[in-house]
């Protein structure tokens, strides 16, 4: 098969397009004919040397496909009801830049209806991610403010657009006007230059002075300290990056006055058992909102695989709203 390899830590231009034996479906597993490969911040991190694949993962970098299912594990496709031909985006481990992925059955759910793979390879790693972090950690319900941090990265705008569509409010950051004004367009209530205002501040403005009541990061920093500062009481704060450093001072005494929750994960390392707990939850509260009309796919840029290192340096740059895919 092709596959884009890693042939040293680096810069885009260390991505080659080159190839691989054929990947073969274990236990539990399913062999998934690529179609689309979602780019995600850690496949930069572990391009650059930076982020490791799990034991046993694939060395090839990307963690979301979609595709059509080739062979696999008869029972433990039945069993999650799915058959041979079946498409079906999926989470992995490692291994998603090639023409042939293996995935655990568990973490496969249906490419949506009226979606294409390329719009469906996007979902995967965003829709895992916010949903453990927003909902399951942080407990996000109808009613209640979130704020996003990077609301114009391929997280932020899933998160945006499921927080709306389950009843909450939303606020966001960003770092211009075109990415303020696209995820307004998205359902963001209200959209903070970071660059010209402090999102403390308007946080407060915009919830009448009582804060918000949970926050995405993916920034890390100082911005945990302020995000103390910016929760209502009760409030949770979901660290899923430092981006911005790891190193943090918090006021300990409105941790404890306003009763706050601290909390971080990542999910790579995470057992398959509880990623296939996260899938059935999106199957059963996401995935019919998707198939409403009611979350929508981002895409920034889509580029054939042969120009992975073109996908990553766009990455980097940060001027992208959603998205970057690559077709095989």
């Amino acid at each position: 098969m092709r596959a884009v390899a890693i042939t040293r830590p680096g810069g885009p231009e260390v991505l080659e397009l080159a190839e691989r034996p054929d990947p073969i479906a274990g236990p539990g597993e399913c062999l998934i004919r690529v179609a689309a490969s979602g780019i995600n911040r850690p496949d930069v991190l572990q391009r650059r040397g930076a982020y490791p694949p799990p034991p046993g993962a694939s060395e090839l970098p990307g963690l979301e496909v979609a595709g059509e299912i080739v062979a696999g594990d008869d029972q433990a496709l039945a069993a999650h009801g799915f058959k041979l031909g079946d498409k079906v985006c999926a989470l992995v481990n490692g291994g998603g830049y090639a023409e042939l992925c293996v995935a655990p059955v568990g973490q496969c759910l249906p490419v949506p209806r009226g979606w294409t793979p390329t719009q469906a390879a996007t979902l995967p790693e965003t829709c895992f991610t916010v949903w453990a972090n927003v909902f399951d950690r942080a407990g996000l319900q109808a009613g209640e403010t979130l704020l996003i941090h990077g609301g114009s990265s391929g997280i932020g705008v899933t998160a945006i657009q499921m927080a709306r569509a389950l009843g909450a409010r939303v606020l966001v950051t960003v770092g211009g006007a075109d990415k303020a004004e696209a995820c307004k367009a998205l359902g963001a209530d209200v959209a903070i230059n970071y660059r010209e205002q402090d999102f403390v501040a308007e946080a407060a403005a915009a919830t009448g002075g009582r804060g918000v009541d949970v926050i995405l990061d993916m920034v890390g920093g100082d911005y945990i300290a302020r995000g103390v500062q910016a929760l209502a009481e009760d409030g949770r704060l979901a660290l899923i990056a430092v981006q911005g450093g790891v190193k943090s001072e918090i006021d300990a005494g409105l941790v404890l006055r306003k009763r706050l929750t601290i909390t971080g994960s990542t999910l790579r390392p995470r057992s398959a058992a509880f990623k296939a707990t996260v899938a059935r939850s999106l199957r059963d509260r996401v995935w019919p909102l998707i198939e409403a009309g009611r979350i929508k796919p981002v895409i920034y840029r889509e580029l054939p695989a042969a120009q992975a290192a073109e996908a990553h340096a766009l990455m980097e740059s940060n001027q992208h709203i959603g998205k970057i895919v690559l077709n095989w």
